[in-house]
């Protein structure tokens, strides 16, 4: 699998991303795995200490291809996480909210992160919200840790299957829009506008005629030129608000 997002060679999928789970042993991340829908966990690179995971989100429209690794999260380790580091779009960053060594323990997966994956998108998950009753970590010092180093936060629980396809999503979202693929929804929307300004214009042409229109007179005479006048005037304004 090469760096960089690409289309898909095979019709199963349009964008092809590599994640990271990363955090200490024991807070979840095989069972936030688990979690995501179909996929297939038979890798001839799945180890006793690293697992992999395939799953296929529709995001917008587009099939985008997760291949999600879980790599063990004992200290002697690291240097798997290193290896595997190597072409990764995404980091899922996971503690236990039950467990505030795993919270205090995300400096030093942070340290090895920015170190073997710079730059890379990365989202906080605090994992097992169903057991809040013995939640060690609070919520708003998760969220400010998260805010502190920009990246968003998810509470999650695989047994309730709540927030897991919606933390993959959003990295997703994070991780295409750091390659350079906004165009993957603005397109489909700039699409949609056009189509919306050219039925508006034959509305009123049809309706009101062509001297109703609040445009130039020059440009009266085409109802084409019209259309497509009409259409550059007003997509600057709509699309920075996507």
């Amino acid at each position: 699998m090469g760096n960089d997002v690409r289309p898909g060679s095979a019709k199963s999928y349009d964008y092809l991303l590599k994640f990271l789970l990363v955090g200490d042993s024991d807070v979840g991340k095989s069972e936030i795995m688990n979690g995501l829908e179909e996929g297939n966990t038979d890798s001839p690179f799945s180890s006793g200490a690293v697992a992999c995971k395939t799953t296929t989100i529709l995001l917008d429209g587009k099939r985008v291809k997760l291949q999600v690794w879980d790599t063990s999260g004992q200290g002697r380790f690291c240097t798997i996480l290193r290896s595997y580091s190597r072409g990764a779009q995404g980091v899922l960053l996971v503690f236990d909210i039950t467990n505030k060594w795993s919270f205090d323990g995300l400096e030093r997966w942070m340290r090895e992160i920015e170190s073997n994956a710079p730059g890379v998108p990365k989202l906080l998950v605090g994992n097992r919200l169903h057991l809040a009753f013995k939640r060690q970590v609070g919520q708003r010092d998760a969220e400010e840790y998260a805010r502190k180093h920009g990246m968003p936060f998810f509470e999650v629980s695989t047994l309730c299957d709540f927030n897991i396809s919606e933390s993959f999503s959003q990295l997703a979202r994070l991780a295409l829009s750091r390659n350079g693929m906004q165009h993957l929804w603005r397109s489909h929307t700039v699409v949609g506008l056009q189509e919306l300004c050219c039925r508006v214009i034959t509305s009123r042409t049809s309706v009101y005629g062509i001297d109703h229109l609040p445009l130039p007179h020059a440009i009266k005479s085409q109802s084409q030129v019209i259309c497509n006048d009409l259409i550059q005037d007003l997509l600057p304004l709509w699309i920075p608000a996507l």
